[in-house]
């Protein structure tokens, strides 16, 4: 025939040699294999150490100020606030630059010159008008010059930091911001006073800036070390205060009291002052009953306390240093706001002075608890204890 078959023979070698032909090419082909992935790999380093170092140095924040802004590559930015009773001097915003270092130059946060001399001046001015007779004065209302505002809106929104490589793109926001928009492109500030109920992040009052927020304090008290709750200023301690010589000063929650303690004027006795808070009624006549009824002695106590406090509670013990009857009573004598107060046996010479309804203040309390000595029914002294009470208009 023209066409001969082949042989099994000359079909196993044809086999062998296509076999070897594959081999080859596949051996070509993982060799190339092997090379490529070398090559990415150096790539990926490379691109790896350069997205790595291109970036600026961590710049600090001013004294008594913040930085906002946690990353610091090339083309992002790092934003700079301070502290209230602060002003901002320089830059607001840096961008790290190509040449790896920060625009504009490092601000610094400067107290403001004008904000203690308006609060010791509208201070005084309130004292003076608060004052309701020349024996006794308050401190100023909780109020403030200027109150504390939310950021602008142009400040709660700022573009986000893309980075683009190896055809995907990821974008960041600064803390304190979300990202939004449809392309991921916007960070709009998180409102941290509106996401938390009143109270979670600041004792008084929350204000919302860029990123952050802020708590402010009421005339009276000091923002804490945490920056979230309220320390009272004890304006007596340190001096704070316009009280007369011949007054006392009360340290309140948020203030202070001016108290002058005067001993009664009564037409059936008299009484000198033996100390600061005390006045003892002066010996009476042999055979004057009306005398003998007044009280021995009367003693003046100031206590402070935050509004609302929870009740019943102890606010005062009064005891007898020696008993010469057989018998001690304790009672109310009289005072404003007697609804509020209650007074228990604790003690074979003791009384106790409960609250026993929370109190919303401002107020200003008074209890007279009365402590009588008796001997088989007859009275033999009275000692009377006045107990005021200053309740702040705030919580803490």
């Amino acid at each position: 025939d023209k066409w001969k078959c082949p042989s099994t023979q000359d079909l196993l070698n044809l086999l062998r040699q296509v076999e070897k032909v594959l081999a080859v090419h596949e051996a070509s082909y993982q060799q190339g294999l092997r090379s490529l992935r070398k090559k990415m790999s150096a790539l990926h380093n490379s691109t790896a150490a350069i997205f790595k170092t291109a970036s600026c140095p961590k710049p600090e924040p001013p004294a008594h100020g913040r930085r906002l802004g946690r990353v610091f590559g090339v083309g992002h930015e790092v934003h700079f606030m301070c502290r209230p009773g602060f002003d901002l001097i320089g830059p607001r915003t840096r961008v790290c630059l190509e040449a790896l270092r920060w625009s504009g130059q490092q601000p610094m946060c400067r107290r403001e010159s004008w904000s203690w001399t308006t609060v010791v001046l509208i201070s005084r001015a309130d004292l003076r008008a608060a004052s309701p007779s020349p024996s006794s004065s308050s401190s100023p209302s909780p109020s403030s010059s200027s109150s504390p505002t939310s950021s602008s809106p142009s400040s709660s929104v700022r573009p986000s930091h893309c980075t683009h490589f190896l055809g995907s793109t990821r974008c960041t926001c600064d803390v304190g911001f979300t990202i939004s928009g449809l392309d991921n492109n916007i960070c709009t500030d998180i409102d941290e006073c509106r996401l938390f109920p009143p109270g979670r992040l600041c004792v008084h009052q929350c204000v919302n800036t860029p990123g952050s927020f802020h708590c402010f304090c009421p005339a009276g008290y000091d923002l804490s070390r945490e920056g979230r709750s309220c320390t009272d200023i004890n304006e007596c301690e340190n001096r704070m205060h316009d009280c007369t010589a011949e007054q006392a000063c009360v340290n309140t929650f948020g203030g202070f009291q001016c108290v002058t303690v005067a001993c009664p004027h009564m037409s059936n006795a008299t009484y000198i002052r033996t100390s600061p808070a005390r006045c003892e009624r002066n010996p009476c006549m042999l055979g004057d009953k009306a005398c003998t009824q007044a009280p021995n002695s009367i003693s003046f106590h100031f206590l402070s306390v935050v509004s609302n406090m929870s009740a019943p509670r102890v606010l005062f013990r009064v005891s007898a240093a020696r008993v010469l009857g057989d018998t001690l009573r304790f009672g109310l004598a009289g005072g404003r706001g007697r609804g509020h107060f209650s007074v228990q046996r604790s003690g074979r010479r003791t009384g106790t002075l409960l609250l026993v309804t929370p109190i919303r203040g401002p107020a200003t309390l008074e209890a007279e608890v009365e402590m009588s000595e008796l001997e088989r029914h007859n009275l033999l002294g009275r000692y009377l204890t006045k107990v005021t009470l200053f309740v702040s208009p705030y919580q803490f």
